[in-house]
């Protein structure tokens, strides 16, 4: 709820004046890894992928992922104009590109070291090598991008690294812990540091997840967000109610949500194969994203491979872009368009009353506010946020 109270250039209030209401923006964060960024195979399908990916989202994955960053040791790829490899363009190109579009970038991962994420020059057997060489990367990935990344995925599937320790290189001792007080030490408030974790560990064993949590919290380190992944590759096991229930994935958002820290659906597959498969892919959808925007502690969403082809090697057969391979929109980007830049964005019309005041209910974000009393109009622009002001005087040109 919000409160609009209008006022004359006399600072008297006006009665009867009407007050129309536009969200521009949201505060919601729905986003999508922006990995094919200039990677297509002509300028035309490329301009396509930028079209689509600005007109839904506003936050966008940035790739960190160790072995493509830095393939050689001391010679990251960050800048413009390095060596191309797929699904890895160089971050200082993402993150110009997001300032231009006005999208906020989100790192991932800071430390992500499983074996066939790692470059060959790193350390496997040898614990403090391994600490010497990540406190190195993590510090050049933050003297380079602290100001311009606000949000971060600071150590990524350590529940997988726990259950699977022979795909995982020897790592400190207390791994978890370490990787966040560096990332807490060299990026400054408000700088956001999540975990983030498979989708089986996080939905099948939240217990766990939350104590991985806990344990962070219970010794004062900066961990700001809990990441949830989510890849449902197999779509009859989804639809036949085998896997991920609605009531299942409320308890399980539930249940991390009484951490106290925001939730992030950080990586979304839903597979389109089959005759059928784009109708139901976007029912599909649809409703997870119902129930994900529904989630009270839930502050983003993000879809993983915008378009068919995309995705990371044997993961392509699932068909889980929004787009397909010509980068046309499928059924389940247009449903997505549907409820992101329509049915949750508020448009409302009303009038001040006596007072001078008016009233409107809202999905948070940036709004334009239109006022006209006494035959003049003049816009304003206001920010409806949980914790912000949620009353908005404006002074039009008239006097009372």
């Amino acid at each position: 709820d919000a409160t609009i109270t209008v006022v004359g250039k006399d600072g008297e209030a006006l009665a009867n004046a009407t007050v129309e209401v536009r969200q521009q923006t949201h505060e919601f964060l729905f986003g999508c890894n922006l990995f094919a960024l200039d990677q297509l195979a002509t300028p035309e399908l490329n301009r396509k992928y930028e079209a689509a990916f600005t007109h839904l989202f506003n936050f966008a994955t940035v790739p960190f992922y160790w072995r493509d960053l830095e393939p050689q040791e001391g010679k990251p790829r960050f800048a413009e104009g390095s060596p191309r490899i797929w699904r890895r363009p160089p971050p200082d190109r993402l993150v110009k590109w997001c300032r231009a579009n006005g999208i906020t970038p989100k790192g991932h991962a800071l430390m992500y070291v499983k074996n066939m994420f790692m470059p060959d020059w790193t350390a496997r057997d040898d614990a403090e090598k391994l600490r010497m060489q990540g406190r190195i990367h993590m510090a050049e990935i933050a003297q380079r991008y602290a100001r311009d990344i606000p949000i971060w995925d600071a150590v990524n599937e350590e529940i997988y690294r726990l259950r699977y320790p022979n795909e995982w290189p020897t790592v400190p001792n207390d791994f978890l812990a370490w990787c966040f007080q560096e990332a807490g030490r060299l990026f400054p408030r408000p700088t956001r540091l999540l975990i983030n974790d498979g989708t089986g560990g996080a939905h099948d064993t939240p217990s766990a997840y939350e104590a991985l949590v806990q344990g962070l919290q219970q010794r004062g380190v900066r961990v700001e967000g809990v990441g949830i992944q989510f890849h449902a590759y197999n779509r009859d096991a989804m639809l036949s109610g085998k896997l991920y229930r609605p009531q299942k994935l409320a308890a399980v958002y539930e249940q991390l949500g009484r951490l106290g820290l925001p939730l992030y659906v950080t990586e979304i597959t839903v597979s389109g194969t089959g005759n059928d498969g784009p109708a139901l892919q976007a029912a599909v959808v649809a409703n997870l994203y119902r129930l994900w925007f529904s989630t009270p502690m839930m502050a983003g969403v993000t879809w993983w491979n915008l378009g068919d082809g995309t995705a990371y090697e044997h993961e392509n057969k699932a068909l889980g872009g929004l787009l397909d391979q010509e980068m046309n929109p499928k059924p389940a980007y247009r449903a997505l368009d549907r409820l992101i830049n329509e049915e949750w964005k508020t448009r409302t019309q009303t009038q001040t009353d006596a007072r001078g005041m008016a009233r409107f209910r809202g999905f948070f974000g940036k709004y334009q506010v239109e006022v006209t009393s006494a035959g003049k109009t003049k816009r304003f622009e206001i920010e409806h946020t949980p914790a912000g002001e949620k009353t908005h005087r404006l002074m039009v040109g008239v006097a009372k």
